[in-house]
């Protein structure tokens, strides 16, 4: 019997031994996990022998192609040449075309590019009014290649938007987001056609939303982004990650012409009015009550002794203008407009521009230490041309 139990402890110890060997070097012998190999020689990635192939047509964990497959049919390049004209007195002086006319300089092509967004089938298209300004000729090509000529809608300048059209039917159309949604942090991706190259789409997160006061246009209130946007960028369109509108790209803080990682667009609520307005119209009506006004910063409320640090102080007021007949004068802080407070000039310009020319509205303002309520009858505001 004792040598029994040896035989079988000696069996046992062995069989042990074959288990433990045969786990560490063939695990898939005995049914588990398959061992990890390098994917090639030198590799320190390792990856799963005999795993689940990826399903056809199934996007990889974190790809946004479906977004983009949506929103980049939609999404077109814009090419623009403008006519340069020799302008030395010396080319009209008939002695000097006489004997220098074929030598002298002749009227040069400039050309630019940018991008634009379609936003409706029959070919209405929006861009940045300073990718179609001045030009000559405006061609458009379409994400499949096809080309066509456009012709100017409207344009805004104070809102750095345009519409142009072109000549073509059952376009694909982008969808328009919900820019107010959008907050910091979220994923967006940017379309366009940088330096020429053709059509990019860059990944970035919102940095900031409501951006204003940067002085590039009179109505600002910018999505801020890290995606890459570069020359050629500027109208294109800024997406979320379903694919549908949230912006349209219209400038980068840069040193060097390049993007560093700080890019600007128009919100698409904002661009949706200025369009739709344009393409009933062919302008941007708004309304103005004639006046001048900055910020108030701590600075300037302890410099005047003025008891509060916010609204729009009354730097100006146009003669004979709206402001000026309803009795508003310099130094007065304006605290609201038709019952919405003002916390800036920002809004303060905001507000008045969305009141329709001709409509008495009710304004609150501060003179010392006093409010006192004014009803004002709204203007026009002087539609601002763009410099050549």
């Amino acid at each position: 019997m004792r040598r029994f139990w040896l035989l079988f402890a000696q069996a046992v110890t062995i069989a042990l031994a074959v288990y433990f060997v045969l786990q560490a070097m063939r695990p898939d012998w005995l049914g588990g996990l398959p061992r990890p190999q390098p994917s090639s020689p030198g590799s320190p990635v390792a990856v799963l022998q005999g795993s689940a192939p990826a399903v056809a047509g199934m996007p990889a964990v974190g790809s946004y192609r479906d977004a983009a497959g949506r929103a980049m049919p939609a999404v077109v390049n814009i090419l623009t040449s403008k006519a340069l004209k020799q302008n030395h007195p010396l080319l009209r002086d008939p002695f000097f075309r006489k004997f220098f006319g074929d030598r002298l300089p002749r009227d040069e092509q400039a050309s630019s590019l940018g991008s634009g967004v379609i936003v409706s089938p029959d070919g209405y298209i929006l861009t940045n009014n300073h990718v179609v300004d001045a030009a000559d000729e405006i061609e458009v090509v379409l994400a499949d290649g096809r080309k066509a000529p456009a012709t100017v809608v409207g344009t805004d300048p104070e809102t750095d938007l345009a519409v142009i059209r072109i000549n073509q039917k059952n376009l694909p159309v982008i969808v328009l987001g919900q820019a107010e949604q959008a907050r910091v942090g979220d994923v967006v991706l940017a379309i366009g056609n940088p330096f020429g190259v053709g059509q990019t789409v860059t990944m970035g997160i919102i940095s900031a939303v409501g951006r204003n006061n940067l002085h590039i246009n009179q109505f600002e209130n910018f999505i801020q982004t890290d995606a890459a946007i570069n020359f050629g960028n500027s109208g294109g369109a800024l997406i979320d990650t379903r694919g549908n509108l949230i912006g349209i790209n219209s400038a980068i803080y840069s040193q060097t012409g390049g993007s560093v990682g700080i890019g600007f667009a128009i919100p698409v609520s904002t661009a949706k009015s200025v369009m739709e307005e344009i393409i009933k119209t062919g302008q941007v009506v708004r309304g103005w009550i004639g006046i001048e006004s900055q910020d108030i910063t701590p600075e300037l409320a302890e410099s005047f002794n003025l008891a509060r640090s916010t609204g729009a102080i009354i730097a100006g007021v146009v003669r004979n203008g709206p402001a000026d007949r309803a009795g508003i004068k310099p130094g007065d802080i304006l605290l609201s407009v038709a019952g919405k407070p003002v916390a800036n000039t920002a809004e303060m310009l905001a507000a008045i521009a969305q009141l329709a020319p001709g409509a008495k509205t009710r304004m609150t303002v501060m003179r010392k230490d006093r409010e006192a309520t004014v009803d004002v009858t709204v203007g026009k505001r002087p539609r601002v041309v763009a410099a050549e």
